[in-house]
């Protein structure tokens, strides 16, 4: 990869979701930085073994991994008034928006100059939603990683290097089920 590569901050949701799209940003000539900030994720254990399994994803595909802050208390702030909103609904754009957020200030700090998100990758989420809350910041790649099998190959990587596949979203409203990754 060259030097004059593109730095792209990756916000990482899970590691079955960041394995797909970082090949991509690579084949597409970006430097990739992975960001785990996921403060929605609950219980707090769960949020810990996604760590761990973002952690051994950046060390099998070689590149950096920046962990925010776990502060769960100030997402269910951010969310107040949206917690019976249904999966898909406003609670969700509410939830990409705080992550989102963080990314690109995130990346503003460290001087990078694009950001974007494996959130689009799940066919559990409305990526032109994603995307039009992404493109409110400076900087931010609007990659849709569903396209060019993006999903199915998150699977087989994820099968192929033994990462941790979670069954629900991240946060105490995902749990019951309905609203898988």
């Amino acid at each position: 990869m060259s030097e004059r590569s593109p730095k792209v901050l990756l916000h990482t949701c899970c590691s079955p979701c960041a394995s797909a799209s970082t090949l991509r940003l690579i084949k597409d000539n970006y430097t990739v930085t992975l960001f785990f900030s996921n403060s929605n994720i609950f219980p707090e254990e769960e949020y810990n073994k996604r760590l761990m399994n973002a952690r051994k994803l950046a060390n099998i595909l070689n590149v950096p991994l920046l962990e925010d802050i776990y502060d769960h208390d100030s997402w269910r702030l951010w969310i107040r008034g949206f917690e019976s909103e249904p999966e898909r609904g406003k609670r969700c754009e509410k939830c990409f928006h705080f992550n989102l957020q963080k990314t690109w200030q995130k990346a503003k700090d460290l001087n990078i100059p694009f950001f974007t998100t494996t959130l689009t990758i799940s066919p559990y989420k409305i990526s032109p939603v994603i995307l039009q809350i992404g493109r409110q910041f400076p900087g931010f790649l609007a990659y849709n990683f569903k396209k060019e099998d993006g999903y199915k190959k998150s699977i087989e990587l994820s099968h192929q290097w033994d990462l941790y596949r979670q069954k629900y979203c991240g946060c105490e409203y995902s749990m019951n089920g309905e609203h898988k990754v």
